[in-house]
């Protein structure tokens, strides 16, 4: 007994102490990996759309900043991982793979135009994923794996058509439709097609056309404008899409067609996007949107100096000169509404958060909104601004209140 004690007395102390220190080390490590969360962030930097993503990526990261300067999200600090999908459609469903499978990541915000949305839709459905898309779309699509902050084509198209139409918009009969040849565009003008002809328009009044990413040359397609509309009662729809609206309008201003003889209504063109246009000969021309820079409360101005600050302060190009417009405004409030799921859920499991997200009423930059309580969209206001020489659109008419999100517009059979 004496010898059995003498033995195992030192091995044991020396096990314990080993063992405890592994211990340690393990609990360590496993407390750092405890103290932070991931997030992907899926957007193009480089490519014909990085003029437009860029930025979303840039809000994005702010959000994440503001919210752990705060705390995090459930205690723990938001990790950014962030992907270019270089503007190549199937390259985002690649990424999207990679950022749920590899990086574990919780939620991912990102996504522009719609293909590159409909490239990633399989891949979140399949690996019950959740992602945060912040454009303005055509619609006829809901994915119990996407929320959608951006606007439905009763929230910006339908509107647009109808101000247009009426003696404030100048009673125009004639339209235009242009856009790039991409999902968007393409069912856009059908769904606008269907509620023109629905109001009485006659199908010669209708014109629609396509042309490829990163066209530049439009003077033949203005030409056609310009003879189209020469009895001063016809409008452009736009759908183009990226650094096409630079050449486009610049013909448009070549061909001496102004906002007075044929307004452009723009789906697609923001402050962001005009910082790189020359405004001088758009002033007066239209866009549709749920969000602008100029809206002038408290809550707004903040955002706008505290996105200013945060380029600046980041060396990012443009600095203090950057702008806000409306995807991002839909990119950063969708941070915070993951957020507040989140704690709401008190977990990070995506079929957790999106219970969490269904009917939440919440506070943006541009004022109140609310997801809705079944098809993963946006209750918004919907409001039209004049473009002013500065780059900044004057708020010439708006929605009284926020409009329920349509996922499937009832202008098409469906």
């Amino acid at each position: 007994m004496a010898k059995s004690r003498r033995i195992v007395a030192p091995i044991s102390v020396f096990t314990l102490i080993i063992s405890l220190c592994a211990t340690m080390a393990l609990s360590t490590g496993q407390a750092l990996a405890a103290g932070e969360v991931k997030i992907g962030i899926l957007h193009s930097l480089t490519g014909t759309m990085a003029i437009s993503e860029t930025s979303l990526r840039d809000v994005v990261l702010m959000a994440v900043d503001e919210i752990n300067a705060k705390g995090g999200a459930l205690g723990k600090k938001i990790v950014p991982v962030i992907v270019d999908p270089a503007s190549n459609w199937d390259l985002f469903a690649e990424k999207a793979k990679e950022l749920l499978l590899k990086d574990k990541v919780a939620a991912v915000f990102g996504c522009w135009t719609s293909v590159s949305r409909k490239s990633v839709l399989p891949v979140f459905e399949g690996n019950k994923g959740l992602l945060f898309y912040p454009v303005q779309y055509e619609g006829e699509e809901q994915s119990p794996n996407i929320f959608y902050t951006g606007a439905t084509p009763n929230q910006q198209l339908i509107p647009a058509a109808e101000y247009l139409m009426s003696a404030e918009g100048g009673n125009k009969k004639k339209f235009y439709l242009l856009g790039t040849d991409y999902v968007f565009p393409r069912t856009a003008n059908k769904i606008l097609k269907a509620f023109l002809l629905a109001k009485g328009v006659p199908k010669e009044n209708i014109v629609e056309e396509y042309t490829p990413f990163g066209h530049a040359d439009y003077q033949t397609i203005v030409g056609k404008i310009k003879q189209f509309a020469e009895a001063g009662d016809a409008c452009v729809l736009s759908t183009i899409n990226g650094d096409s609206n630079v050449p486009f309008y610049k013909e448009f201003a070549n061909q001496k067609l102004t906002a007075e003889k044929c307004p452009i209504m723009a789906f697609s063109v923001a402050e962001d996007e005009l910082r790189s246009m020359d405004t001088e000969f758009l002033v007066g021309h239209l866009a549709a949107w749920n969000y602008f820079q100029s809206i002038n409360t408290p809550e707004n101005r903040e955002f706008v100096k505290n996105f200013k600050e945060y380029c600046k302060n980041h060396n990012l190009p443009g600095g203090d000169k950057r702008v806000t417009d409306d995807p991002i405004e839909a990119a950063y409030f969708g941070v915070y509404v993951w957020k507040k799921a989140v704690e709401k859920a008190k977990s990070f499991d995506p079929a957790e958060v999106t219970k969490a997200v269904l009917g939440m009423q919440f506070d943006a930059p541009g004022g109140p909104k609310k997801m809705d309580e079944k098809n993963h969209h946006t209750y918004k206001p919907v409001l039209i601004g004049e473009i002013l020489a500065d780059g900044q659109f004057d708020v010439i008419w708006k929605t009284p209140g926020l409009v329920k999100p349509e996922a499937f517009s009832s202008y098409l059979k469906h």
